[in-house]
């Protein structure tokens, strides 16, 4: 029998689904994740809470705020997640991989495209209305992003110094990470509600018969826990160090592996997080495209389904495109772009197959998940440090860094101002906010005005 709430026995309990019905709806969800880890996260939230009730909303959460305190792509890692909890270790790979795969293939086949005629003045064009969309959908993530984790007044605050901190302190993201997740943890023993998860919706006895469906597998001894972390590490880290060992550490291939599997443990808060980090080491270091090229390897990733950190696959590509040694220069990005997912994406799996058990343990702790939810309320405001340097890079031609007291920001130079993009930032606001329309419509759109106004000027 079935019903709006997904497969349900005769008494109205919600049955478990099959690893090939489970299967069908991830891949179902892979093809459908356009809109950044905030729309990925309301589309799973839809189809898994609301509609399958395959997992209750205070289970959903609590996955939710361990995936935004790991490193790494978030909505990928909560779909491995709930697919670990429903079918054990092949249904979080088949959930993980079917997450990415749709996106990996179409940003591949666009990467190839900007690689060979991405200096035309159409393509320019084209991505010159879309960095303006891409500057009003990251504004949109913070909205949406704020208003389901910032639920209180202290919350809000850690966002806003967060923010500051990292803006005009330059704090590395680890340690903003670090000290809001004691602070959580701090003011909810010490009895503040500021941080708790907020309650299920639906009723209790719905979010009870959901939560039984995601019992998820027993809690693994420490030896077998050991074994998945040995075997997962292995598999992350292995290509990198035939790599090294073979071509020596100068070689792009082993740079770009070496590179991206520092980031994959470093980069919290998923693609927006990642973005300033990748910004700065593969323009300023490494030479391996320019700061222009970043805000389109972004917007390409805004065009495509999956998570929004396939930009790295671009920049892998372009990397090993650029340098491709004794290899064909297409042969050699789609190598660089194929290693560049490998390492990015497997530390993933190794998180949350090895983290996972655990922080199932811990998940009536209260104490424990106000951390994870004042990590969450942190990201909210390292976004926010993402907006802002969009802003500044799309509707101005020249920022420069500049120390105001014990603080150094990033201002603009007012006479640099690019009339036509703020213009095209606006309207793209403007379709977003005010008359809701849709991301690709909104991309469409964009991209279709930006040629316009490159072919008239």
């Amino acid at each position: 029998m079935a019903d709006a709430a997904g497969v349900v026995d005769e008494t109205g309990v919600p049955v478990r689904p099959s690893l090939a019905e489970a299967t069908a709806v991830w891949a179902r969800i892979g093809l459908l994740s356009f809109g950044g880890p905030a729309g990925q996260i309301a589309l799973m939230h839809r189809m898994l809470v609301e509609e399958r009730r395959w997992i209750a909303e205070p289970r959903f959460l609590h996955a939710l705020n361990f995936c935004m305190l790991l490193p790494g792509p978030e909505a990928q890692q909560l779909a491995t997640y709930v697919g670990w909890l429903l079918h054990g270790v092949r249904g979080g790979l088949i959930a993980g991989i079917l997450f990415v795969l749709p996106g990996a293939v179409a940003m591949l086949a666009l990467s190839i495209a900007y690689a060979l005629y991405g200096e035309t003045p159409l393509v320019a064009g084209l991505f010159f209305g879309l960095k303006a969309a891409v500057l009003a959908i990251v504004v949109q993530a913070v909205v949406r992003i704020a208003g389901r984790a910032l639920k209180s007044a202290p919350a809000k605050l850690l966002a806003a110094v967060a923010f500051v901190a990292i803006f005009a302190l330059h704090v590395p993201f680890p340690l903003i990470v670090l000290a809001a997740g004691v602070i959580g943890y701090v003011a909810t023993r010490a009895g503040s509600d500021a941080f708790r998860a907020g309650a299920a919706h639906g009723g209790a006895a719905a979010a009870a018969a959901a939560d039984t469906l995601t019992s998820g597998p027993p809690a693994p001894g420490w030896r077998r826990s050991l074994v998945t972390a040995v075997v997962w590490l292995a598999l992350w880290l292995a290509p990198t160090a035939l790599l090294l060992a073979l071509l020596g550490p100068d070689d792009v291939f082993t740079r770009i592996g070496a590179f991206f599997s520092v980031m994959a443990v470093v980069t919290f808060g998923g693609a927006y997080a990642v973005l300033a980090y990748v910004a700065q080491a593969a323009v300023a270091t490494y030479g391996w495209l320019g700061p222009g090229e970043m805000l389109d390897g972004l917007g390409l990733a805004e065009t495509t389904p999956g998570p929004l950190i396939l930009v790295l696959q671009f920049v892998g590509f372009l990397a090993a495109f650029r340098e491709p040694g004794g290899l064909a220069p297409l042969a050699a990005g789609v190598a660089g772009a194929g290693l560049t997912l490998w390492v990015t994406f497997v530390p993933s799996f190794l998180w949350i197959f090895v983290g996972a058990p655990y922080v199932e343990r811990v998940r009536n702790n209260a104490a424990l998940s106000g951390a994870l939810s004042a990590v969450t309320a942190a990201v909210v405001g390292v976004i926010l440090n993402l907006a802002v340097w969009f802003g500044l890079h799309v509707v101005f031609r020249t920022v420069e860094r500049v120390a105001v007291g014990p603080l150094t920001l990033d201002l603009p130079v007012l006479a640099s101002l690019d009339p036509a993009a703020l213009l095209l930032s606006l309207a793209a606001a403007v379709a977003i906010f005010r008359f809701r329309l849709g991301l690709v419509p909104v991309l469409a759109g964009s991209a279709v005005a930006g040629l316009a106004i490159q072919t008239l000027l």
